[in-house]
Parts: structure tokens; sequence; C-alpha cells
């Protein structure tokens, strides 16, 4: 890693200039009331000037692991050097609307001790928004605090159920996997016919599999697919010996086991050149995954996710461009979700003060790698329920949805 890297493992607190490229954000319309409260509120936000935001990341400074060089220390702090250098970007380009922006940046060290330390010397007292910590663990840990003290948090990167921390005011950026669900269920019912198709749940039921299976399986069991006929196997070999002439099989498989993916994707495709019409739905995983394309593509193979970047895009090539040029490295995965959370949440400040969360759920945001349409649940608080639909195709991987 370079040294470029680790100038940055220092607790900053500064405001933002303008810097980096921008993205588009879509609003929804929005209802004149006319009551004399509404003006108040929007006069009140006219008065804000400066935002408060606390970034909780686990840089682990004074970790003896990072020192020794181990491994997974290492990349925990890489991961969060990403994201913060993302993040920065993200909030400077906001700051180009004339908004103020107070960041302190503070590690946690991936330790929920640090955290109390955190808390109890006051550097988060006065903070409008607390972006992190990055893991479930930590997310829980400071609920109790949230809740208190009636401040919102982002959940940055964690795909968590919300309903594991159970707090109203939690921000949920990452779709968890009930979301994932409904989106490949929503998908078959709008393309699929009912009368002349029969969903498939491959599931082998090993460790993990079920917390993508148990969802789905609900959705067509007990949800809004309960039109189609559905049936559930432990591998597609079994599914082989019942197929029906003339049927079009709509395939989900909940695993990400590489071993068993491999096995089932070369069966699959055999059935395919055989003459049955199979289409396959795979789990989010895969995408990080790497299997054979050709027999993705024969399959008509597609994923929901969460992340998805277009490197063709005249916003991305402007954000690589200026990333490379601040930080002398390549931008990753994080560094584009840490500017889309920074621009998204910036611009809601620029634009509502001090009242940036009545408008969180009408707010509508397509950003370098990430989309967010947030819906409100009075007791899991915000979540992001937009998602990509992707397909292999073309040799690519491309959005259908």
């Amino acid at each position: 890693m370079s040294g470029n890297r680790f100038w940055c493992l220092i607790f900053i607190c500064f405001c933002l200039a303008a810097c980096s490229p921008k993205t588009r954000t879509n609003k929804s319309p929005k209802k004149e009331t006319g009551k004399k409260e509404d003006k108040k509120d929007l006069a009140s936000e006219k008065k804000f000037t400066e935002a408060n935001i606390s970034l909780l990341i686990p840089l682990n400074l004074n970790s003896a692991k990072i020192k020794s060089g181990s491994k997974a220390e290492l990349e925990k702090s890489a991961m969060a050097i990403d994201f913060y250098q993302g993040f920065k970007m993200g909030v400077d380009s906001a700051a180009a609307t004339g908004m103020n922006f107070k960041v302190k940046v503070l590690d946690t060290r991936d330790n929920n001790v640090q955290i109390t330390s955190l808390i109890k010397s006051g550097q988060i007292t006065g903070t409008n928004l607390i972006i992190g910590p990055v893991f479930p663990d930590g997310v829980k840990f400071i609920t109790n605090y949230s809740i208190a003290n009636n401040v919102p948090i982002v959940s940055p990167l964690a795909a968590t159920h919300p309903n594991e921390f159970n707090n109203p005011n939690l921000i949920s950026v990452v779709n968890n996997i009930d979301l994932h669900a409904d989106k490949i269920g929503d998908y078959i019912r709008r393309e699929y016919d009912p009368g002349k198709t029969i969903v498939v749940l491959i599931d082998p039921k090993k460790t993990g599999d079920e917390v993508l299976g148990n969802p789905l399986r609900d959705y067509f069991q007990k949800g809004r697919g309960t039109r189609y006929t559905f049936q559930e196997y432990s591998s597609v070999f079994t599914l082989e010996t019942k197929m029906i002439p003339g049927k079009q099989y709509a395939v989900m498989i909940s695993s990400s086991d590489r071993a068993f993916v491999v096995g089932s994707l070369d069966k699959l495709a055999k059935m395919k050149s055989a003459g049955n019409a199979i289409e396959l739905f795979g789990h989010p995983n895969w995408v990080k995954q790497n299997y054979n394309t050709e027999k993705l593509q024969l399959l008509r193979t597609k994923i929901t996710s969460s992340y998805w970047v277009d490197y063709k895009s005249r916003a991305v090539i402007n954000f690589v461009r200026k990333y490379r040029q601040l930080n002398k490295f390549e931008p990753g995965e994080y560094s584009f979700k840490g500017f889309d959370i920074g621009f998204f949440f910036g611009q809601l400040f620029a634009e509502h003060g001090a009242g940036y969360l009545k408008h969180l759920t009408t707010e509508r945001y397509d950003g370098l790698g990430n989309s967010f349409r947030f819906v409100k649940d009075e007791k899991l608080g915000y979540i992001n329920n937009s998602l990509f639909l992707l397909e292999y195709k073309n040799y690519t991987l491309d959005p259908i949805e």
C-alpha cells in the first residue's frame, strides 16, 4: 500500500470546498401546504449555513496488527481510507452550492470501547449526522446514543436487515436481502406468464443459503408470487428429472458457494442446450465471483446488486480522473460509495438545511455507483429500496432495471 493512504490516517476536522465532479439528483415535486409552520421551517432551513457531520470509520491508527502488517486489518484500513477519500470528494462537490461543512473523521478502531470513548469525550456532540460505524456490531452499539440524542445515523456499507438494529433514526443505504428477493420476484411477475412458467428455487440449505432462500420461498409461497407454480430442489440434478416439456423455467439459486454454483451452471447449460426453456437468477454475491460467462449468457442470468458503475459515463470518467490526481491511485468500490453518500447527504444539507431529514424520502438520486430511493419505517428508520437488476449479455454485466 502506498504511503499516500496512510498520510490520511489522522483525526481530521475541516471545512470543505468544491473540487470534484457532480452527479445528477432528481427531486420529487414538493407540495405547498400554505401553513405558517411550514414557512417557519423554511426560514430556519435558510438560516442554516454549516452542517456538522461525524464520519466514524475503522482507520485502526493504534493497532498493533496494522503495524505488524496483518492482512485483515490492513484491508479494513484500506477500505476505510478509500471510503473517506471518496466521501470527501462528494462533500466537496456539494459544498460548491455555498454550504459549509464541518466534518470530523473519527477512528473507531472497529472497537466498541473506542466508540464509547468518542461519545464520552464529546467528539460527536452537536453533530447533525453520523455516518458509520461501517460494521454491524458498531452500528448496533451506537444505537442507544442515536435514539437518546435523536441523531440520524447512516449505515453506509452493511447489508444487515434494519430489524436487527431497531433504530427509527437509522438510514440504511445498502439494500437488505429481502429487497433483493423482492426485486427478483417482482421482475418474474412482470415478465413471465404464470400459466406457462414454473418458478424453481435451488437451495442446498447449507450455511448461508437460507439467507436468500427464505425470502424467495416466502415471496412465491406466501407473498405476491402465489399465482405461479413453485417448486424447490436441493440441486439442479433433481430438477432435471422433474421437468415438464413446453414449460418455461425461472430458476433461482440461493447459494454463492463456488463449487456448488459451478456444477449447477454446467448442468443448467446442458439442459438449456438440450432444448429446455430455462432462465437463471443468481445470488447477489455472484457479482464478485468469477464464473463461465458463456454459460451465464446462455442462461440469460440475472443478478441483483445495490452497486454498479458505468465506466463509460462522463461523470464516472471525471471522477476517476480527479481521484487519480488527488490520491495518486485508482478509486475502488468504496471510493465510489463514499462519493455518492457524501454528495447525496451534502446536497440534502445544502438544499434543506437542518430540516434535511424531512426531505429524505422525496429525493431521488442516481449517482456514480449507487441509486437512492428511501422509504420510512416508523420503527426501522429510513430504508433504501433502490437496487439494480443486472444481466449477463455481450460479455458484460449491465443493468436491465
